[in-house]
């Protein structure tokens, strides 16, 4: 019954008008959170190869999910993904280590696939041949996702004895170069989103501030919003690990949902609890890249308190020095 009402209400069916399209949009987007799986974890030299069935169906509910939702939900998580990413940037929340970084592509997996989602879907609108169109980014998404799955796979069972052996290209192409990774995840990152962030800002116009008086009520949830994710941020300082990071998911899509509930449809608010459940699927899997960015972490800290002491040390030796 809940179903139906959703379902009459607006008009909304499960993969749209076009199913194949639909799926092939939320497989560029489950293709593109694989990439960023992977490459973190190469990056980071997670050594922890799970059953290839569990990332297989990691995958394919991924594709499922993004394929269930729709463009205005797309757009919503984006730019709340966007003002978060910013602001974080903005109050000097980055360390010289570049915890904060990292913490921000972790946390961005599932929203990456709804910018690349909801980026295919307002470049298609429109076009004459856009099941052709689709189709061949969907494979040169596959393709990469293959590259970046296969070198994890091999980074992670033959990178300790490569490396020291130095005979295979791939492993003698990362001990040279692989600290250019996180670089070159983060510009690729902040390109996909400010692409999406233009198709986003275009489809919240459209959906949410053309109607009767919506920029006033507009205005004040962005204030309330910021204040929120000014609440997150100092939040995070006194949380550490993976319930951190689910407890800013909840608070985030949580803001999302009062908002669909007073603004939105049905269908909204059914896809942001699709988007809880996308975003666990992302997360959940992913704490053994923050353990190892924890524990990173605390070796950097404690070599910092070494050197710390070490200058205490000296500085006391040449005062006591120059006291005789």
């Amino acid at each position: 019954m809940f179903l139906s009402l959703i379902l009459g209400t607006t008009g909304w069916t499960p993969f749209d008008s076009k199913p194949f399209d639909c799926f092939l949009q939320g497989l560029v987007g489950a293709c593109g959170i694989s990439v960023l799986y992977n490459l973190l974890r190469v990056y980071n030299f997670v050594q922890n190869c799970k059953g290839n069935w569990r990332l297989a169906l990691q995958f394919w509910i991924l594709t499922v999910l993004l394929s269930l939702m729709g463009s205005r939900v797309f757009s919503l998580i984006v730019l709340e993904f966007s003002l978060r990413a910013v602001s974080t940037w903005a109050s000097a929340g980055l360390d010289a280590s570049g915890r904060g970084l990292d913490m921000i592509l972790i946390q961005s997996q599932f929203s990456l696939g709804c910018s690349l989602t909801g980026t295919l879907i307002f470049l298609q609108q429109g076009a004459p041949h856009s099941s052709l169109s689709l189709f061949l980014a969907a494979a040169l998404s596959w393709k990469l996702a293959s590259l970046s799955h296969s070198l994890w796979n091999h980074v992670a069972r033959l990178y300790p004895l490569h490396s020291t052996k130095h005979y295979c290209g791939k492993c003698i192409t990362l001990l040279t170069s692989g600290h250019t990774i996180l670089a070159s995840l983060q510009r690729a990152v902040v390109l996909a989103f400010a692409v999406a962030s233009v198709a986003s800002t275009a489809t919240v116009y459209d959906h949410f501030l053309s109607q009767k008086d919506a920029m006033k009520f507009w205005t004040l949830l962005t204030l309330c919003y910021i204040m929120l994710l000014v609440y997150i941020q100092e939040d995070e300082h006194r949380q550490t690990g993976t319930a951190a990071l689910l407890h800013s998911v909840v608070m985030r899509l949580g803001a999302l949902l009062v908002l669909m509930l007073a603004m939105g449809y049905w269908s909204d608010v059914f896809q942001i609890l699709i988007a809880f459940l996308g975003e666990a699927v992302c997360l959940l899997p992913s704490r053994d890249l923050l353990q190892a960015l924890l524990k990173e972490e605390e070796e950097e800290s404690s070599l910092s308190r070494c050197d710390e002491r070490s200058s205490h040390k000296r500085t006391t030796i040449k005062t006591s020095s120059r006291g005789r």
